[in-house]
Formats: C-alpha cells, structure tokens, sequence
C-alpha cells in the first residue's frame, strides 16, 4: 500500500465524518458503507456518552467535524509535502492515549498509520468507544490496512517504538518502562491567553470557546490569564455570558459548587459570575470551572517569562504578543501540523524503519 492509498483511504473517512456536525446528523448519499456503518456509528456517540458524562453529544460532533474539516486531499498533502516517503515501512508503533476529550489520540493514529506503520493502540478507559468504529471503517474503505490496526487492554508487546501521553506522574513511568524503545512521552502542559485590554467584543467571545469548549478539560483549552495590571473583568465576563447554561450540567455545576466552598473556606479572594470563577494564582492548571490569572507589569517582561515556562505551555492565545499564536476561538481546531508539544510525529515514525 502506497502513501496515495493511504491518503485516499482518509479522505473517505473525512467524508464519512462529514455527516456528523454539530449542525445535526444527516446521511449523504454514495459515502461508501453506509449501510454497515452510518446508524452504528451514532450509536457509538451515543455510548460514548453513557460511559463518560462528560463527553456531550455537542463535543463529540465538535471534535468529529474538525477531524472532516482536516481529512481531505488538501490538508492533508499541504501537511505531508514537506517530509521525504522513501518507502513503506513495516513496523509496530504504540500508542497509549488520553482520554480527556473525543478522540485525542487520534492525530497519534493517524500520522502512524499515514507513515506506513502498524499501530499497536491501548486506549483510554474513558474514550474506548469512537477509535475502533473508525477503525473498522478505515479497514473496509481500504482492505490493506486490515492486520494494522490493532487494540489492546493488556500489556503492550511485540512493538517498535512508543507514542504515549498522560500526567507528570505516569510519564516519570513511561520514561522509565519505554527507556529502551524509541519513544515521544507527553506529559501536563495547559494553555494561556495574553490580554492588553484592548481586545474587541467579539475576540473576547471567541476566547470564551477556548475555555468552555470540552468543559476546560483539553491541554489547547485556556486556563491561565495574563493580563495588565488594572484590567477591568467586567468586558470579560460579558463575553463569557454566552456559555451560562453549562452550569445546568450536573458534573460541571458540582465541579463550580465544590471549588467555590473550598475558595470561600479558605478565604481566598476570587471573581464569579454564577457558572466562572477568576482566582488569582501563579499556577497554569486551573480546576475545572476556575480560571487563573496573573498581572503583568510589561509585555516584554511577560514574553521572558513565558519563554521559561513553555514546558508547562501548549497555546498562547494573543493578538500580535508572539510568532507563534493562536488566534482567540482557535485553539481548539488545530491544522494536521499543529502538532502536541511541538513534537512532529511524522518525523518521528519516519525514524522507526
């Protein structure tokens, strides 16, 4: 199987994927496998949901149409142009992924199998249902790939090399258990937004889908304000509003209501506004229903900073502070060559031969 074989066989799952949007389900005529796939696949949502309650129906079609919005001949030649495909490799990557938002490893899935490789999976408990249907699909739309793919629960074996994400603590694990296999460990890292004040209505209402969207839950989600010294929250919290009826659901009201009594027991001084809390903190992994912020004395200085801690840092969410910032409202749809930590996977399973 060639890389235009591989390739075609992902657009077809982009096409797929490309029922499922947040602007409702609908079947399209001639997506190949319908039959057996369209109906069990919205099933699969829906048991997604049930295992893991913070998985929504409206996350899940978020994060499936990104994944359509990437999966075509466009993207993906622009993302593969770069690299040198001298042959088909034939070796085993593993991947053990998180399970904090739909489908989080599944860039990781792809860029092993669109470098030739066989893909060795040991998912997350709490996002098991989405990655194997897709799986199948793949397998039907391009029959080679059949004996790639495959998931486990127990033990990883027989691999090559290793692609795992997970906390501070379990990559002090795999750090030490994958010490002999090529391998990319990702730990903690979360994301900030820099604000100067004059930031227009609308890009503060964007801002606000960097911090709800997935509940706060993904490392591209913002957790961590810098702003000026003075700032004045009031235009911030107005472009928040939009997202007040999260608090009508239950894990995120219980998450509000059990860190505002710890605040308030400890007497720590905070900002809310019924479902948000602003806490002033120098730490970058805010609780969910928390958002920590930090006052700056310069720009310059805030970029010095910044650039000490970009271990801790996944996306900085500015307009005109660095080279490499994501815009407000983006942070969640990243192009196939943004790729988790700045580590390019490609290059990486290109190396295992």
């Amino acid at each position: 199987m060639d890389l235009q074989q591989r390739i075609n066989a992902f657009v077809k799952l982009g096409d797929f994927l490309s029922q499922f949007t947040n602007e409702g389900i609908q079947e399209i005529e001639d997506i190949p496998f319908n039959d057996l796939f369209f109906e069990g696949f919205q099933h699969q949502i829906i048991l997604a949901h049930e295992h893991n309650g913070w998985f929504k129906k409206d996350n899940i079609l978020f994060a499936l149409q990104g994944w359509s919005n990437q999966l075509n001949n466009k993207q993906l030649s622009q993302w593969l142009d770069k690299y040198k495909f001298t042959k088909e490799n034939q070796k085993t990557i593993a991947i053990i992924m998180a399970g904090n938002i739909p489908l989080v490893g599944f860039h990781d899935f792809l860029s092993v199998l669109i470098t030739g490789h066989h893909v060795l999976v040991k998912q997350s408990s709490n996002d098991k249902h989405l990655l194997p249907f897709l799986a199948k699909y793949l397998e039907h739309v391009e029959p080679e790939f059949k004996g790639r793919i495959q998931f486990t629960e127990s033990k990883l074996e027989n691999f090559d090399a290793v692609i795992a994400t997970g906390s501070d603590n379990t990559a002090r694990y795999f750090e030490y258990y994958f010490k002999d296999k090529p391998s990319i460990i990702r730990k903690n890292r979360n994301s900030v937004a820099v604000l100067t004040g004059a930031e227009s209505e609308d890009e503060l209402k964007a801002l606000s889908e960097d911090i709800f969207r997935y509940y706060g839950l993904g490392c591209r989600n913002v957790s961590k304000l810098f702003v000026p010294k003075g700032y004045d929250f009031d235009s911030f919290f107005k472009a928040m509003y939009e997202w007040h009826p999260i608090i009508h659901e239950n894990k995120y009201a219980n998450n509000y209501d059990y860190n505002k009594a710890v605040y308030l027991m400890s007497e720590f001084k905070m900002l809310e506004n019924g479902f948000l809390m602003l806490k002033e903190d120098e730490s970058y992994s805010s609780p969910i229903a928390t958002i920590f912020f930090e006052h700056y004395e310069s720009l310059k200085e805030l970029k010095e900073v910044l650039l000490l801690k970009k271990e801790q840092i996944q996306c900085v969410v500015s307009n005109g502070f660095v080279d490499d910032e994501i815009k407000f409202g983006q942070t969640q749809s990243p192009n196939l060559w943004d790729y988790a930590d700045g580590v390019d996977t490609i290059s990486f399973s290109l190396t295992i031969c």
